[in-house]
């Protein structure tokens, strides 16, 4: 039996993926909310610059990965105009739908599919860009994931990882006071679920650090990777190029 982590638990790499589903079924009504409280609003900022980074074009194709409630899915959608194209997707379908009801609010109607980035159900090099926000910890086999990314991306394609990663040294003992003892907390009173807001605080540490991901990017087919640092490391966009 293969095993991997779920937070700081063991479990069969086979049931990794239900007992994420479970997570975010639990969490996908109040996802937003608490993301601007546990973040004091900054994922907005650190998701801007993800998309100014992207630098998409008029008319370009863009896979949003685990696209959840549909954040950066619109900020793309409004720079590749009708000649381009948006696919929004997500494994998680409480958070997928939640997603594409925002986007249909709003007058926004893009391909929604629920898939697994470990089987993505796309052509070879068919993507300018493909995007994975807060979405890459969680998957059970993230090798397998990023060569499936690869694959979908045109030569000369972006990928760009927007991911918790490895806070600087001087702010640790601050950050992890605050991931263990305030965030099960705030998810216990806003959402009524303290552990999925325990586990999202595991996950981030069992995560890769910058240059570990560095490397996995690089093994997974992309001949150039580079990451910017966000918010003291606290966050990290990882950019790779498909050569």
């Amino acid at each position: 039996m293969s095993t991997t982590h779920f937070g700081f638990k063991n479990v069969d790499e086979t049931e990794k993926a239900s007992h994420v589903k479970g997570v975010f079924d639990s969490v996908a009504p109040k996802y937003d909310l608490m993301n601007d409280l546990m973040s004091m609003g900054l994922h907005r900022a650190w998701k801007a610059y993800t998309v100014m980074v992207a630098n998409i074009q008029e008319g370009d194709k863009v896979l949003d990965i685990a696209g959840g409630t549909g954040d950066l899915s619109l900020a793309f959608s409004k720079k590749v105009g009708q000649s381009g194209c948006v696919v929004h997707t997500d494994i998680n379908e409480a958070m997928l739908s939640t997603g594409r009801n925002r986007l249909v609010d709003l007058g926004v109607f893009l391909p929604t599919l629920v898939c697994d980035a470990e089987k993505l159900p796309f052509p070879d090099n068919h993507f300018n860009l493909v995007s994975v926000a807060f979405g890459l910890r969680n998957m059970t086999h993230k090798d397998v994931a990023l060569t499936e990314m690869n694959r979908v991306l045109k030569p000369g394609g972006k990928l760009l990882v927007l991911e918790f990663s490895k806070v600087a040294k001087p702010l640790e003992k601050a950050y992890d006071w605050y991931s263990f003892n305030i965030l099960p907390k705030l998810g216990e009173w806003v959402a009524g679920d303290a552990s999925s807001y325990q586990y999202l605080a595991e996950s981030i540490r069992m995560h890769p650090s910058q240059e570990e991901l560095k490397t996995l990017m690089k093994a997974s087919g992309f001949g150039h990777v580079d990451y910017h640092n966000l918010t003291g490391g606290l966050v990290a966009l990882h950019v790779g190029i498909k050569c």
